[in-house]
């Protein structure tokens, strides 16, 4: 399969002196490469193993087991007939070439730590009940990820031996060059790199590509936000096809106004609460400052601030967390499957237990024993407060700020989730969707709106919907700060007390942190709480880490 080239991908100089200096010496441990998606994070990787020459180029999928990485040891044979076999794993693969891991920081702990250890030492041992097996695994690590898609824990982070930050470029001219690039390599299935500079614009279908149509689509995608050059890439591809539909061999602006909406509607979506499909106005008005505006040059800088409601959107809901760690703590054992890993000790725990009544009594394949292991539960903290203009309204946007940060803060002890509801006016929104990055959450909580009534039922039934979202296995915790009050409409009280309810229905835990202040106190946070079947906690001064610490204690 043919590789795009290394040296032809468009700037990101300092990636690329990174994966030199760690080929030189991989003891150095790895390269991370941190970024946004579509910012050739991938073709760096897959180019640099292609200029190595004829070496292992390995990707390791999220959703390995630790005996596809490390290899295994099959102690059933070992224990049944004497022989102890050793199946290779990714780790062994990669001798000699490159593992990459994309997503790195979606993938468990655990192996995160292997890989890194392995990638210094330049040997890969594999342990099971006391057998071990060496073999050397000499590669250069790589691994790439997006950091708003929830951090590495900070220790692992530190291990990398060098980080760099790849970012699509942000020039007109760049992204430019880098998707002509692109479609050069894709129609010819190579590249010259002694000369990528000034090359045709040709997809292998379709019309050609003229400059005006490629600076277009790139200038409209920096318009409306979009990360990376996938958006740039597929609305020349697409203007191209529209062009040989409309039986045309070349292609201009026009053509991309055509295919635009089809392009971008999902791309300018930046969370899953967010309108999945841009309206025809901020299209519209997306499509004129691309191409009509006259300081053309200027355009792209930044997104739209009228599509974006003021404030760069960002990026979506991290995905669950790794399931069960194989290296979870032990709790038992039970008789090992056909497929199941064998625990020497606990067999031979098995096999002595039926020898102290029968001493001639010979190791049975019903002896075989596998451990069975469990890992901490995943931990989601739904925090829902009141952004309306009653009193305090700041202290309280205030507060959910640090609290968020507060419970973030040791979200990496056990890769803990926490998510931010308000509401406010006429309805709730999703401030933070459920995330185990702190800056996820700092790039969203830079400026909290408050004001209006106080629609305390649509807060309370946003941030239900996003706790019953959360897998069946993991704890999860709704916290409402809240006064009691509800405003907007004369049965907003007994609407709050029915969504409430529907929290206890529902089975999810529940806190409501009482912010009532000032006066003599009406006790409506406490009704909700019964109504909720949840605990009623005073929080009038509004401190972070007091709210933080009562959060964590009732979280459990």
């Amino acid at each position: 399969m043919s590789v795009f080239p290394f040296e032809a991908v468009v700037g990101q100089d300092d990636a690329k002196l990174a994966l030199r200096i760690a080929a030189i010496d991989p003891r150095i441990g790895g390269v991370l490469l941190r970024g946004e998606k579509g910012s050739a994070k991938t073709t760096l990787a897959r180019g640099f193993a292609a200029l190595l020459g004829d070496v292992p180029f390995v990707e390791l999928p999220l959703g390995a087991t630790e005996d596809r990485v490390v290899g295994s040891l099959d102690t059933r044979a070992a224990l049944l007939g004497g022989e102890m076999r050793f199946h290779p794993g990714l780790l062994a693969a990669a001798d000699g070439g490159v593992l990459y891991v994309d997503e790195v920081n979606l993938l468990a702990d655990h192996l995160v730590d292997v890989l890194l250890d392995v990638a210094v030492s330049g040997v890969n041992v594999v342990e099971r009940d006391g057998v071990s097996h060496r073999h050397p695994s000499r590669f250069v690590l790589v691994g790439s990820m997006n950091p708003e898609e929830g951090e590495l824990r900070p220790q692992l982070l530190d291990r990398f031996g060098l980080c760099v930050e790849v970012r699509a470029p942000a020039k007109v001219e760049d992204r430019v060059e880098s998707v002509r690039r692109r479609l050069a390599f894709d129609a010819a299935g190579e590249l010259r790199t002694d000369d990528v500079s000034g090359m045709r614009a040709l997809p292998d279908t379709g019309a050609v590509l003229a400059d005006d149509v490629l600076e277009a689509a790139s200038r409209l995608s920096l318009q409306v936000g979009a990360e990376g050059l996938r958006a740039d890439l597929v609305l020349s591809r697409a203007a191209s096809a529209y062009a040989a539909l409309d039986r045309r061999d070349k292609t201009d602006v026009e053509d991309l106004r055509r295919v635009a909406r089809l392009v971008l509607a999902h791309r300018s979506r930046r969370g899953p609460f967010d309108p999945p499909v841009l309206s025809s106005e901020e299209l519209e008005r997306a499509l004129h400052a691309a191409f009509d505006d006259t300081d053309a040059g200027n355009v792209g800088a930044e997104p739209d601030r009228a599509l974006t409601g003021g404030q760069p959107r960002r990026t979506q809901t991290p995905p669950s967390e790794p399931g069960a760690s194989s290296r979870g703590r032990a709790v038992g054992d039970v008789p090992a499957g056909a497929s199941e890993s064998v625990s020497v000790l606990s067999t031979v725990r098995a096999v002595a237990a039926r020898r102290a009544e029968d001493p001639d009594a010979r190791l049975e394949v019903e002896d075989l024993r596998s451990t069975v292991r469990t890992s901490p539960r995943t931990r989601t903290v739904v925090v829902c407060v009141d952004l309306s203009g009653s009193m305090g309204a700041p202290e309280r946007a205030a507060a959910a700020s640090g609290t968020v940060l507060g419970l973030l803060g040791d979200a990496y002890q056990r890769r803990d989730r926490v998510a931010l509801v308000g509401f406010r006016g006429s309805g709730a929104e999703v401030l933070v969707t459920p995330t185990s990055s702190i800056e996820v959450a700092r790039n969203r909580l830079d400026r909290l709106m408050t004001g209006g009534e106080t629609p305390l039922a649509e807060g309370i039934e946003t941030a239900l919907r996003i706790a019953t979202a959360v897998p069946s296995e993991d704890d999860v915790l709704l916290a409402v700060v809240t006064d009691g009050r509800a405003t907007g409409t004369p049965d907003a009280f007994d609407r709050a007390l029915e969504t409430s309810a529907s929290v206890r229905r529902a089975g999810v835990r529940a806190l409501v942190l009482d912010c009532e202040s000032g006066g003599r106190p009406l006790g409506l946070a406490a009704v909700i709480a019964q109504a909720m079947g949840a605990a009623c906690v005073r929080a009038a001064d509004l401190a972070p880490d007091h709210m933080t610490t009562v959060i964590r204690a009732h979280a459990g």
